[in-house]
Protein backbone atom coordinates (compact mmCIF):
# COMPACT_ATOMS: atom_id res chain seq x y z
CA UNK A 1 0.00 0.00 0.00
CA UNK A 2 2.69 2.51 0.87
CA UNK A 3 5.57 3.77 -1.19
CA UNK A 4 8.81 5.49 -0.22
CA UNK A 5 7.15 8.91 -0.01
CA UNK A 6 4.28 7.98 2.31
CA UNK A 7 3.85 6.53 5.73
CA UNK A 8 2.42 3.13 6.43
CA UNK A 9 -1.09 2.06 7.36
CA UNK A 10 -0.65 0.55 10.83
CA UNK A 11 -3.25 -1.29 12.90
CA UNK A 12 -2.36 -0.28 16.48
CA UNK A 13 -3.71 -2.35 19.36
CA UNK A 14 -3.31 -2.81 23.07
CA UNK A 15 -4.25 -6.37 23.93
CA UNK A 16 -4.63 -8.48 27.06
CA UNK A 17 -2.62 -11.69 27.16
CA UNK A 18 -5.82 -13.65 26.50
CA UNK A 19 -6.45 -11.77 23.24
CA UNK A 20 -8.92 -9.01 24.10
CA UNK A 21 -8.56 -5.40 22.94
CA UNK A 22 -11.46 -4.23 25.10
CA UNK A 23 -13.07 -5.72 28.16
CA UNK A 24 -16.75 -6.44 28.76
CA UNK A 25 -18.93 -3.51 27.70
CA UNK A 26 -16.05 -2.23 25.51
CA UNK A 27 -14.16 -1.16 28.67
CA UNK A 28 -10.69 0.21 27.92
CA UNK A 29 -9.80 1.67 31.33
CA UNK A 30 -7.42 -1.24 32.02
CA UNK A 31 -5.12 -0.10 29.17
CA UNK A 32 -4.04 3.08 30.96
CA UNK A 33 -2.98 0.96 33.96
CA UNK A 34 -0.08 -0.26 31.79
CA UNK A 35 0.27 1.95 28.73
CA UNK A 36 0.12 5.69 28.05
CA UNK A 37 0.90 7.68 24.91
CA UNK A 38 4.05 9.10 26.51
CA UNK A 39 5.36 5.53 26.97
CA UNK A 40 5.63 5.14 23.18
CA UNK A 41 7.04 8.45 21.93
CA UNK A 42 8.51 6.90 18.76
CA UNK A 43 5.07 5.62 17.72
CA UNK A 44 3.48 9.00 18.43
CA UNK A 45 6.23 10.79 16.46
CA UNK A 46 5.73 8.47 13.45
CA UNK A 47 1.93 8.88 13.41
CA UNK A 48 0.33 11.66 11.41
CA UNK A 49 -3.35 10.67 11.52
CA UNK A 50 -5.77 8.16 12.98
CA UNK A 51 -8.77 6.44 11.42
CA UNK A 52 -11.16 5.00 13.97
CA UNK A 53 -14.68 3.65 14.16
CA UNK A 54 -17.53 5.36 15.93
CA UNK A 55 -17.58 3.04 18.96
CA UNK A 56 -13.82 3.45 19.47
CA UNK A 57 -14.26 7.22 19.18
CA UNK A 58 -16.89 7.19 21.93
CA UNK A 59 -14.71 5.03 24.22
CA UNK A 60 -11.62 7.21 23.57
CA UNK A 61 -13.63 10.37 24.18
CA UNK A 62 -14.71 9.02 27.57
CA UNK A 63 -11.12 8.06 28.41
CA UNK A 64 -9.87 11.55 27.46
CA UNK A 65 -12.52 13.10 29.70
CA UNK A 66 -11.11 10.98 32.56
CA UNK A 67 -7.58 12.24 31.93
CA UNK A 68 -6.21 9.62 29.52
CA UNK A 69 -5.84 11.46 26.19
CA UNK A 70 -4.30 9.81 23.14
CA UNK A 71 -2.93 12.16 20.50
CA UNK A 72 -1.96 10.42 17.29
CA UNK A 73 -2.45 13.36 14.96
CA UNK A 74 -5.53 14.33 12.97
CA UNK A 75 -8.52 12.15 13.90
CA UNK A 76 -10.97 10.73 11.39
CA UNK A 77 -14.01 8.74 12.47
CA UNK A 78 -15.61 6.44 9.91
CA UNK A 79 -19.30 6.18 10.72
CA UNK A 80 -22.73 5.71 9.20
CA UNK A 81 -24.16 8.29 11.61
CA UNK A 82 -22.14 11.39 12.56
CA UNK A 83 -23.13 12.88 15.92
CA UNK A 84 -25.67 15.68 16.08
CA UNK A 85 -23.13 17.93 17.77
CA UNK A 86 -19.88 18.24 15.81
CA UNK A 87 -16.54 17.66 17.54
CA UNK A 88 -14.06 20.32 16.36
CA UNK A 89 -11.13 17.96 17.05
CA UNK A 90 -12.47 15.24 14.72
CA UNK A 91 -13.50 14.83 11.08
CA UNK A 92 -16.42 12.45 10.63
CA UNK A 93 -16.38 10.50 7.37
CA UNK A 94 -19.41 8.74 5.92
CA UNK A 95 -17.70 7.59 2.70
CA UNK A 96 -16.49 4.12 1.76
CA UNK A 97 -13.52 2.51 3.49
CA UNK A 98 -10.98 2.99 0.70
CA UNK A 99 -11.84 6.68 0.40
CA UNK A 100 -11.62 7.09 4.19
CA UNK A 101 -8.16 5.49 4.25
CA UNK A 102 -7.01 7.69 1.35
CA UNK A 103 -8.37 10.84 3.03
CA UNK A 104 -6.70 10.06 6.35
CA UNK A 105 -3.40 9.06 4.69
CA UNK A 106 -3.35 12.37 2.87
CA UNK A 107 -3.83 14.21 6.17
CA UNK A 108 -1.01 12.16 7.75
CA UNK A 109 1.35 14.15 5.52
CA UNK A 110 3.87 11.38 4.88
CA UNK A 111 3.66 9.91 8.38
CA UNK A 112 1.86 6.71 9.40
CA UNK A 113 -1.90 6.34 9.44
CA UNK A 114 -2.93 4.53 12.59
CA UNK A 115 -6.05 2.35 12.44
CA UNK A 116 -7.82 1.94 15.78
CA UNK A 117 -10.96 -0.06 16.53
CA UNK A 118 -11.83 -3.69 15.94
CA UNK A 119 -14.33 -3.26 13.12
CA UNK A 120 -12.44 -0.67 11.04
CA UNK A 121 -9.19 -2.61 11.45
CA UNK A 122 -10.81 -5.89 10.38
CA UNK A 123 -12.32 -4.20 7.31
CA UNK A 124 -8.94 -2.70 6.37
CA UNK A 125 -7.16 -6.04 6.86
CA UNK A 126 -9.81 -7.87 4.80
CA UNK A 127 -9.32 -5.44 1.90
CA UNK A 128 -5.51 -5.52 1.97
CA UNK A 129 -5.16 -1.88 3.09
CA UNK A 130 -2.84 -2.53 6.07
CA UNK A 131 0.97 -2.54 5.94
CA UNK A 132 1.78 -3.35 9.58
CA UNK A 133 0.23 -4.47 12.85
CA UNK A 134 1.59 -3.07 16.13
CA UNK A 135 0.44 -4.86 19.28
CA UNK A 136 1.10 -3.90 22.88
CA UNK A 137 0.59 -7.09 24.92
CA UNK A 138 -0.36 -6.09 28.46
CA UNK A 139 0.05 -8.32 31.53
CA UNK A 140 -3.61 -8.87 32.30
CA UNK A 141 -6.21 -11.55 31.59
CA UNK A 142 -9.66 -10.07 30.92
CA UNK A 143 -11.59 -13.30 30.36
CA UNK A 144 -14.13 -11.67 28.05
CA UNK A 145 -14.65 -8.65 25.82
CA UNK A 146 -13.78 -7.64 22.27
CA UNK A 147 -11.37 -10.07 20.61
CA UNK A 148 -8.30 -8.93 18.66
CA UNK A 149 -10.01 -9.97 15.42
CA UNK A 150 -13.46 -11.29 14.59
CA UNK A 151 -13.78 -14.95 13.50
CA UNK A 152 -15.02 -13.70 10.12
CA UNK A 153 -11.66 -12.07 9.34
CA UNK A 154 -10.14 -15.22 7.91
CA UNK A 155 -6.47 -16.04 7.59
CA UNK A 156 -3.96 -13.24 7.05
CA UNK A 157 -0.25 -14.03 6.82
CA UNK A 158 2.10 -11.88 8.90
CA UNK A 159 5.86 -11.47 9.09
CA UNK A 160 7.24 -10.60 12.54
CA UNK A 161 9.96 -7.95 12.42
CA UNK A 162 10.29 -6.54 15.93
CA UNK A 163 9.55 -7.42 19.53
CA UNK A 164 10.59 -5.41 22.55
CA UNK A 165 9.98 -5.37 26.26
CA UNK A 166 9.63 -2.09 28.15
CA UNK A 167 8.51 -2.40 31.74
CA UNK A 168 5.31 -4.44 31.81
CA UNK A 169 4.57 -3.98 28.09
CA UNK A 170 5.65 -6.36 25.33
CA UNK A 171 5.50 -4.73 21.90
CA UNK A 172 5.11 -6.94 18.84
CA UNK A 173 5.35 -5.68 15.25
CA UNK A 174 4.33 -7.53 12.11
CA UNK A 175 4.29 -6.75 8.40
CA UNK A 176 1.17 -7.88 6.57
CA UNK A 177 2.16 -10.19 3.73
CA UNK A 178 0.53 -9.04 0.51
Amino acid sequence: MSDANTGKVVVNRAMSLDGFIAGPGHAMDWVSDYLTADAVPEVMAATGAMLIGRRTYEVAKGMAEQGTPYDGGTQFVLTHEPPDEPDPAVTFLTCGLEEAVATARSAADGKNLEILGADVAAQCLRRGLVDEILVYVLPVLLGDGVRFSPPSLGRIELEPFSNTQSGNVTTLRFRVRK
